[in-house]
């Protein structure tokens, strides 16, 4: 980063983010893309190259855009989101039929289909290549099109072994994140067509996401597509590792086989108390997980985390649920007392 050749991004002279995006177009078989400051910008530039006022995106419940980016597409795009059941934070045909809106002056106007691959709150699973494809054809089939919140997708691609060149065509528009399990500080990208992604570098500009000597963070993201795509697979297997190592606790409810990628989620018994309570006591020991429910915790494993580093994490999970259980039973029984 400290070596990058840098110029002036926002007048496309920046040498090292031209060449990312050169890289990025060339592996999904796209026309051009725009590097962005973030996941939510990429995703929302996605969004407005699509969308115009009054539009509706089909998208499933628990997805980011949805529900962790701040009620953008409202905001930026004057767009809404009409939030769809399906399993494990994905799509399928069979979920989308009959939600495209009527032509009907009284009814917004169905624009767009997103899906996230891999799913955040959906367990970190990730799509087959098959049930892609069915999404996509069906999209264009109705004139809709599709964008792919792609914040994981190596993970998903290293999951399920397919290639960014087999998913490309299958999008209007990718949006991949680098500060996921590539593990640069920062960025994301956006490819697509010529057009959407002219119209997506007008937008990074509106949403204050313009950038000069971009390269200083580009040239991290240059380093993580040559260097950290195949050793994500090392991720998936210390997130099984976790997985197996606390699925023998009474007060934990967990899926082994669920655990696809560097995602796991697990839910703990409402008597030891609530997932920020655990979090708190967790952290005290240098072990951060996130809350996403009152009862359910996601780790997420990442480069930084060595398979010795999992089975720590393992032991501390273990020992703060036996402290936290030893208090409730003391709690519980002071009160029958009383």
């Amino acid at each position: 980063m400290a070596a990058a050749e840098v110029g002036d991004d926002m007048m496309g002279e920046d040498p090292t983010t031209n060449r990312l995006e050169e890289m990025v177009t060339e592996m999904f078989d796209k026309e051009a893309a725009v590097f962005a400051c973030s996941g939510t910008q990429s995703n929302q530039m996605g969004v407005r190259s699509h969308c115009l006022p009054g539009d509706e995106i089909l998208i499933e419940e628990s997805s980011h855009i949805a529900n962790f980016e701040a009620g953008a597409p409202a905001v930026l795009s004057g767009a809404t989101c009409r939030p769809i059941s399906g399993r494990l934070g994905m799509l399928d045909v069979s979920d989308l039929e009959g939600k495209i809106r009527g032509s009907n002056v009284h009814l917004c106007r169905t624009r767009l289909v997103s899906l996230e691959n891999t799913t955040n709150s959906g367990g970190g699973r990730a799509y087959s290549l098959e049930q892609l494809t069915r999404v996509s054809e069906w999209a264009r089939a109705n004139g809709l099109k599709i964008h792919l919140d792609g914040a994981r997708f190596f993970n998903a691609s290293i999951a399920r072994g397919y290639s960014p060149r087999e998913v490309g065509p299958l999008f209007d528009t990718i949006s991949i994140c680098f500060s996921k399990g590539l593990g640069c500080p920062m960025g994301s990208i956006l490819v697509g067509g010529k057009e959407e992604i002219a119209y997506a570098r007008r937008s990074r500009k509106l949403f204050g996401g313009a950038l000069r000597q971009a390269g200083v963070v580009s040239s991290a993201a240059v380093y993580a597509l040559e260097n950290n795509i195949e050793r994500l697979a090392e991720d998936h297997a210390n997130a099984k590792l976790f997985a197996e190592q606390i699925a023998d606790v009474s007060a934990i409810s967990i899926s082994v086989d669920e655990v696809e990628t560097n995602l796991v989620f697990f839910e703990i018994d409402p008597k030891i108390g609530t997932a920020s309570q655990l979090i708190a006591a967790m952290e005290q020991r240098g072990v951060r997980f996130s809350a996403f429910g009152p009862h359910r915790l996601r780790g997420c494993t990442h480069l930084d985390i060595s398979g010795d580093d999992v089975l720590e994490a393992a032991t501390v999970v273990k020992e703060c649920l036996v402290s936290r259980l030893k208090d409730s039973a003391e709690s519980t029984s002071v009160y029958a007392r009383g």
